[in-house]
């Protein structure tokens, strides 16, 4: 009987943590990569990743390893949770080694100068590789600690996502499929934005009624801007657009949310990034956002108000009162208007 083949998880966070455990207790051999040695040496030693996912016990089938080429050589399902800033360096001088892979990206973010998801750098580092996205309501402790939860994994390659469902798919853990993998991805990447204006709400004391403002007029916006990317309006009612962005904005466990509300509280972003102690996305995100929607004549007041807050000295409630008075009336952009 041949020994069963390894998968890998590239990246020592929270997420890469998470979802190596949750491999593992599907009875997976799992090495999850990451480039600090002493941090895997003190997982192999501890069974915990103190920094990022205290607390949680590390699966044995878990092996924490720092030699990227052995991984890539011996693992054909690979799982990508390296940050959206570093995922190209890391990659890249590896392009090779990735040909024929099936390349899972657990990264939820947006290149800066390219305006590239993450999928599609890897598609560009390794165009013999198989690629696929993850998303959806999917907080890393949650996951660790067997919260029941649902993701997406979105391909065109039908065997790559029940590969994908066949691995992760437990008892607390379920993996539906999409083919749309851009909107899927996009979805992923644009929710971190509205979550940092969820915290600063949050912290601000602002009502339930705001809140539920603040989370549809965000899926409005997503949806619009995707749609006029290419992507199906259809997946942003799902797992990984409403889905997602409902969590991401309701819960203090997302990082993103964390960021603002410590703006809300007053603190720099700076200060409040540093508070993290970890990459949230939604700040390098909103960034190529705003640039991407001003080039494309996209409306997105939530994203031009948050720029202007973080960058502009503006603040949430002038924002909010600037939501208020320029709405277009239509609630919904993509309910045909005929026919019914």
């Amino acid at each position: 009987m041949t020994e069963q083949q390894p998968i890998a998880v590239l990246g020592g966070g929270s997420f890469g943590t998470a979802f190596a455990n949750l491999l593992a207790e599907n009875g997976q051999r799992v090495r999850q990569w990451m480039r600090d040695e002493e941090q895997a040496a003190s997982i192999r030693a501890q069974r915990e990743n103190p920094r990022y996912l205290k607390g949680v016990r590390i699966h044995d089938n878990v092996e924490p390893v720092t030699d990227l080429a052995a991984t890539l050589r011996d693992c054909e399902l690979i799982f990508v949770a390296v940050p959206s800033s570093a995922l190209r360096n890391v990659l890249q001088p590896f392009a090779e080694q990735l040909a024929g892979k099936l390349l899972i990206s657990l990264t939820k973010g947006i290149e800066a100068q390219s305006f590239k998801l993450m999928s599609q750098i890897l598609e560009e580092i390794a165009p013999q590789a198989r690629i696929g996205v993850i998303s959806g309501p999917n907080l890393a402790r949650e996951i660790a600690e067997h919260e029941l939860t649902a993701t997406v994994v979105a391909s065109e390659d039908e065997v790559l996502c029940e590969r994908v469902q066949e691995a992760l798919h437990g008892r607390t853990f379920r993996v539906y499929a999409s083919a749309d993998r851009f909107g899927v991805e996009l979805g992923g990447a644009l929710k971190n934005v509205y979550a940092i204006i969820a915290g600063m709400a949050a912290a601000l004391g602002m009502g339930e009624n705001t809140k539920g403002m603040l989370i549809t007029r965000a899926l409005a916006e997503m949806t619009r801007f995707a749609v006029k990317l290419g992507a199906n309006p259809m997946t942003f009612l799902g797992l990984a657009g409403v889905g997602d962005l409902i969590v991401t904005c309701s819960s203090p466990k997302s990082r993103n949310y964390q960021v603002g509300f410590a703006l809300g509280e007053g603190l720099s972003l700076e200060e409040a990034v540093a508070r993290m102690g970890e990459t949230a996305e939604g700040v390098n995100t909103l960034k190529v956002l705003k640039t991407k929607a001003d080039e494309l004549g996209v409306y997105m007041p939530l994203v031009a108000g948050l720029y202007a807050i973080l960058f502009g000295g503006r603040t949430l409630a002038q924002v909010i009162q600037a939501l208020m008075s320029g709405e277009p009336k239509t609630d919904v952009d993509f309910i045909p208007t005929s026919g019914f």
